[in-house]
């Protein structure tokens, strides 16, 4: 499948490789949780990674993030072998998470959480410049008001803000994020999925974990497949909604993928969709 030009519609940015995973492999004993990924997220690119539960996105999110060392491949990050590096080191260099279940510093403000962020993201970073930083971080991420509130006073939705904006904190050009979607209602999404956009907008690439396939739809501009630790399809969201392989795999049945993909009814699927 061909690659597009990321929706932000930048000129050249589709030229520009900012994360490349070549080969990933990641095995448990017998297990072979990742097997043989590989992909590229793109300047300005908002890319998804879907598959059924147990597919391996989270392993290769902790393959890209340093979690794990990989048992084969190489990932290099803004044009650096980073396949060996440590979590901190890929930080430094760039790269950025959020994790799904959420672990502020309970006791902390929501300002000082992302202080801390800031600190730990820029090494010299000195006090005044984290604070100012995470206080702009904040305003743009629609977390102001709460500034002085305990973190442990927080809202799901606001819980959800706070994590991205302490890993904008640490100032990456690409972004990880794992399921930020999860637990939030609709009208709850769409404001995480205004946040995302706005994310890109700010220059930061971002590769998300993703099971709601509205979500996916609105805001991927690629998606990644995976199914049993391996890469199914790559495309954009009509070409892999459309990928037999796929359907078969993932968004099952004509009436599943119906719902899968948010619509109202079979009638409504997006054109070109292979149905099971």
């Amino acid at each position: 499948m061909t690659r597009p030009a990321p929706a932000s519609g930048r000129e050249g940015s589709a030229a520009e490789t900012v994360l490349r995973a070549d080969g990933l492999s990641r095995h448990f004993g017998g297990l072979r949780a990742v097997q043989d990924v590989s992909f590229s997220v793109y300047a300005g690119e908002i890319l998804a990674v879907i598959g059924p539960n147990g597919a391996g996105k989270t392993t290769l999110l902790n393959l890209l993030s340093g979690v794990y060392r990989p048992s084969a491949g190489r990932l290099t990050l803004l044009g650096r072998d980073v396949t060996r590096a440590s979590m901190e080191a890929r930080c430094h260099a760039g790269l950025g998470r959020a994790f799904q279940i959420v672990r502020p510093f309970g006791e902390m403000t929501v300002h000082e959480n992302v202080t801390v962020g800031a600190l730990f993201g820029t090494p010299g970073m000195r006090l005044p410049q984290a604070r100012e930083l995470a206080w702009s971080l904040l305003v743009r991420t629609g977390l102001a008001a709460q500034a002085d509130r305990p973190a442990h006073e927080l809202t799901l939705l606001q819980d959800k803000r706070l994590e991205v904006t302490r890993a904008l904190a640490t100032q990456p050009k690409v972004l990880l994020l794992d399921e930020v979607m999860a637990g939030l209602r609709p009208a709850e999404a769409q404001e995480a999925v205004a946040l995302v956009r706005s994310v890109r907008e700010s220059g930061v690439s971002v590769l998300f974990i993703e099971h709601i396939m509205p979500v996916v739809r609105d805001l991927a501009d690629r998606v990644v497949v995976m199914d049993q630790g391996q890469v199914l399809a790559q495309g954009t969201y009509r070409e892999v909604t459309a990928h037999p392989q796929v359907v078969a795999a993932y968004l099952g049945s004509d009436a599943e993928l119906g719902a899968a993909l948010g619509e109202t009814g079979a009638g409504d699927a997006p054109a070109g969709t292979v149905r099971a």
